[in-house]
């Protein structure tokens, strides 16, 4: 079946345009809201949301949407997409939902879901989400006596920050630690301040004053320059960033170097191997980490795995074969002992947890491995198989050719209309002569069309 709305990380799209519209989302719930009826009891749902301003229309669409199929719904607010998956598991719902468009700038939003267990639905449960999307739906919705109850829950943040805090080791101490927090003016601008002040850090916190417009604008962990500076101002130990719906986040040592996932990936790989903690023999990550990460772990006799690109693809594998370490390189981490999706606030607890030990400053217990010299760019397309050209699979296969020890991966964005070409290899300049070798194929296909 066609995938007509679900991506690699749910449904994502322009706020007020399809497939993000109040419309599609009032389908979604009613759609979602039957495909989880399972028993004569009560059905509930938890619904989260981060700080854009498209949040309230889609928030208020989906309410409409699950009470009508006579599903209960708890609005929590903004909370970071973890503490959704988190609270699902721990209100007895029937399915989690986080609206969020993640990294992405305001004018975007999306429909992250989450089942009864706290994990990321599986492409069958999503495809048959794509079924009922195409019906008619009136005669499964409820009866004018079993319509469902909304109501907005107060405190519920804290149990999130409470489990969050009890994953840091109990012997250690943030005191006399200066620690700087970018929240992106997203999802994590009450909970992560609040954490890490509790656990006894000095927090110094930019970018907290979400308005609805400025969500990942110039800060978060995709551009961390900001931080950098305030970590040299303050002379901070640490900077931490996260994105938009703080499942992710990457840190800036004490010199302003970003530290990426998968240096942080292998730090705690390590340190938990060391511990007899680490599960599965290794860890997984995505075919876009490092190959320096790979060389790494075997290094340790330890395996990484690689799967498609997107956190949940991560999960479905640690889950399937006992792994309890995995990620992506732009910094979604996770740790399956205590999540069971990417959470930035957890993570960053577990590196700090890690330098504490060291007793050494970030810049020396965070770089793990040299990277190998990594190019990646992006071209645009529009309603074409550019990939399926004949010219274009003669370039991957001559750059494929050329990188001999090195890996090139060409993959379509499942949440935006771009080819991503990515080549790592030992010689630099043969790497990045490599991608714009096939990104100038591909772009001159599209000029041609």
């Amino acid at each position: 079946m066609t995938r007509n709305y679900f991506g690699t990380d749910g449904i994502r799209g322009t706020a007020n345009k399809h497939p993000m519209t109040a419309e599609i989302a009032m389908k979604v719930g009613m759609a979602v809201g039957v495909a989880f009826q399972r028993g004569g009891h009560r059905h509930r749902v938890v619904i989260g949301k981060d700080t854009r301003l498209s949040g309230y229309m889609i928030e208020n669409a989906m309410v409409a949407g699950f009470t009508a199929a006579g599903v209960d719904v708890f609005l929590l607010g903004p909370v970071p997409t973890p503490a959704v998956a988190m609270l699902t598991r721990s209100l007895r719902a029937d399915i989690g939902v986080m609206i969020s468009a993640s990294h992405n700038p305001f004018h975007d939003n999306g429909i992250k879901l989450f089942g009864p267990d706290g994990y990321k639905l599986s492409d069958s449960i999503e495809l048959e989400i794509e079924r009922l999307l195409g019906k008619d739906l009136s005669s499964k919705m409820a009866k004018p006596d079993k319509i469902g109850r909304a109501q907005r829950v107060e405190g519920d943040l804290y149990r999130y920050i409470e489990f969050a805090k009890r994953t840091f080791p109990k012997e250690m101490t943030l005191s006399g630690m200066r620690l700087v927090l970018d929240c992106a003016n997203g999802a994590a601008y009450k909970a992560a301040p609040a954490a890490l002040w509790e656990l006894g850090a000095e927090v110094v916190t930019i970018n907290n004053k979400p308005d609805g417009f400025n969500v990942n604008l110039d800060c978060g962990s995709t551009n961390p320059l900001g931080l950098s500076k305030k970590v040299h101002e303050v002379r901070a130990d640490l900077g931490i960033a996260f994105d938009g719906d703080a499942d992710r986040m990457l840190i800036v040592d004490e010199h302003g170097t970003v530290v990426d996932g998968d240096q942080l990936m292998a730090l705690i790989a390590e340190d938990w191997h060391r511990r007899e903690r680490l599960t599965g023999g290794g860890l997984v990550a995505t075919v876009m980490s490092n190959l320096g990460l790979e060389r790494f772990m075997a290094s340790k006799n330890l395996e990484l795995v690689r799967t498609q690109v997107g956190d949940r693809y991560v999960v479905e594998h640690m889950r399937a074969h006992g792994y309890n370490v995995g990620g992506e390189q732009s910094g979604h981490i996770v740790l399956s002992d205590y999540s069971t999706t990417g959470d930035g606030l957890i993570s960053a607890l577990q590196v700090i947890a890690c330098i504490r030990a060291a007793g050494k400053p970030a810049s020396e217990v965070c770089r793990k491995f040299e990277p190998v010299p990594q190019v990646l760019k992006n071209v645009r397309f529009s309603g074409r198989k550019p990939l399926e050209n004949k010219q274009v699979q003669s370039a991957i296969d001559d750059g494929r050719s050329r990188l001999g020890d090195g890996r090139l991966v060409i993959r379509p964005s499942g949440t935006e209309p771009v080819i991503r070409v990515m080549a790592e290899g030992d010689d630099r300049a043969i790497v990045e002569q490599v991608v714009d070798d096939i990104v100038g194929v591909i772009a001159g296909q599209k000029t041609a069309a």
